[in-house]
């Protein structure tokens, strides 16, 4: 049992107790990306992403020393209109609890959340990765340390554009998490249908890619199932756009001496300058589209398991 106090909404305990497909969110994006009060527009807009791929949303946020696990639309405002939140990644989290206030989970934290919770699928638009010039910088996003660790799937659209997508591949491989591309043969970039790379495996059956998620776990490993979903093609930005607009954003934080956590943040909303606000409209479509696969991979797996119960009843 977790020693950290969790509270859990009541429809996402009713959902866990009777086997039913629950998808675990970040609070990141509310308190950290768009402005009020489209992020909280956008926010129960995922949720509701979530809810049409057959699954129950469980935004996750950190509250007074707890972790809460499900924000009803008062908490979503809250912590959208409340300025100066923490963002609190797994290096931050013990510290954001303790001192008891506030706090915005990220894909890294939210994780470690959601398998306390015993949430095993998460949604998020981009995950994190290598940076680009990580060889002398060594910026490696806590994300990819937390999938070796947290025995939950993440469903994802690849990660941003503005790392080192390449690098970002090779540490999943070394570090011996599975990488699965759903319905797609390339690991996408973000708001961009493809990096350019070929993923490790492609799955298009939602079972398989269920049997997959428990058979990794089934091998004991403790770490995470990564599964990529492309954005749609209606919303997608053409790679060479956006590789030309990360350029640019690289060139102007460098002269502006933009490093460390503030990079990530600073090259997007550049970007997104860049590209006359492109990005950031693709950036919302992406978050709601891989909410709903997020939902449809839960459902699927909550079926399997469900079908895998069923089964053991039977042979006794």
């Amino acid at each position: 049992m977790s020693g950290i106090p969790l509270v859990v909404a009541e429809e996402v305990a009713d959902a866990l107790a009777e086997g039913r497909a629950v998808v675990a969110l970040e609070s990141n994006v509310i308190t950290h990306g768009l402005p009020y009060p489209d992020n909280a527009a956008t926010a129960v807009k995922v949720e509701s992403a979530v809810r049409a791929g057959g699954a129950v949303p469980a935004t996750i946020g950190i509250d007074s020393g707890r972790l809460l696990i499900g924000m009803g639309e008062a908490d979503i405002e809250r912590f959208a209109a409340t300025p100066g939140i923490p963002k609190a990644s797994t290096r931050d989290l013990p510290v954001v609890l303790a001192r008891g206030g506030l706090g915005a989970t990220t894909v890294a934290s939210s994780l470690v959340a959601a398998e306390l919770a015993g949430i095993p699928f998460f949604a998020s638009a981009g995950i994190g990765g290598v940076h680009r010039g990580a060889e002398k910088t060594m910026d490696v996003s806590a994300d990819l340390i937390q999938f070796t660790r947290s025995k939950v799937a993440v469903v994802c659209a690849g990660a941003k554009n503005i790392l080192d997508l390449r690098l970002t591949l090779e540490y999943l491989e070394t570090q011996g998490v599975p990488l699965v591309s759903y319905r797609s043969d390339d690991f996408p970039a973000f708001y961009c249908a493809s990096s350019g790379l070929r993923s490790p495996h492609r799955i298009d059956d939602p079972v398989l890619l269920a049997r997959v998620v428990d058979t990794h776990w089934a091998t004991g490993a403790r770490g995470s199932v990564v599964i990529t979903t492309p954005p749609r093609p209606e919303d997608a930005v053409d790679s060479a756009v956006a590789e030309a607009a990360v350029r640019e954003a690289l060139a102007a934080a460098e002269r502006d001496g933009v490093t460390g956590n503030a990079i990530t943040r600073y090259l997007m909303r550049a970007v997104d300058e860049v590209t006359g606000g492109r990005t950031s409209q693709a950036n919302m479509a992406v978050l709601i589209s891989t909410a709903e696969v997020g939902g449809e991979l839960a459902a699927a797996y909550a079926r399997h398991r469900s079908a895998l119960r069923q089964g053991r009843t039977h042979a006794r």
